[in-house]
């Protein structure tokens, strides 16, 4: 009796095929998934401006005489909170959210700013975020350029 040898497993030349699509495929897809998050924290960044800009207004008009708060702990620290415990701790150099830290200043009772900046540059976010009492939010390169 003659019996034909099966083959079992993939060839060299067949690993080395799947192998090659697959990398294919991860350089086309990886850096588009990385554009993808980094636009995500930019919008995620502007949102979070806005919603400190509102929840600053919410404490002004809360308070007798009208003040803006003196930091975001005091905002998050409110009964009820005005803001969330993880925004009021993304400052300096630790804690960032969604790839960026905010940097909030009291100017005086009628004036504040709240900064937003990437955690890395060109990486998580590339461009500078900015509000005031105003509301508008305005925007410059990460490169230190001034904001208008």
């Amino acid at each position: 009796m003659l019996r034909l040898r099966q083959r079992h497993g993939f060839t060299l030349v067949e690993i080395m095929i799947v192998v090659a699509i697959i990398s294919l495929l991860a350089a086309i897809a990886i850096p588009n998934l990385l554009r993808a998050r980094h636009n995500a924290n930019e919008a995620a960044a502007i949102a979070t401006l806005r919603t400190i800009s509102t929840a600053c207004e919410s404490y002004r008009s809360a308070q007798t005489p009208t003040t803006y708060p003196a930091n975001l702990a005091v905002l998050s620290s409110a009964t009820p909170p005005y803001i969330d415990s993880s925004l009021a701790g993304a400052t300096g150099t630790s804690n960032a959210r969604q790839g960026y830290y905010y940097t909030y200043a009291l100017v005086n009772a009628n004036q504040f700013t709240c900064t937003a900046k990437p955690a890395v540059s060109g990486t998580t976010g590339t461009r500078v975020f900015f509000v005031d009492e105003s509301g508008v939010i305005r925007l410059n390169s990460a490169s230190g350029a001034p904001i208008e």
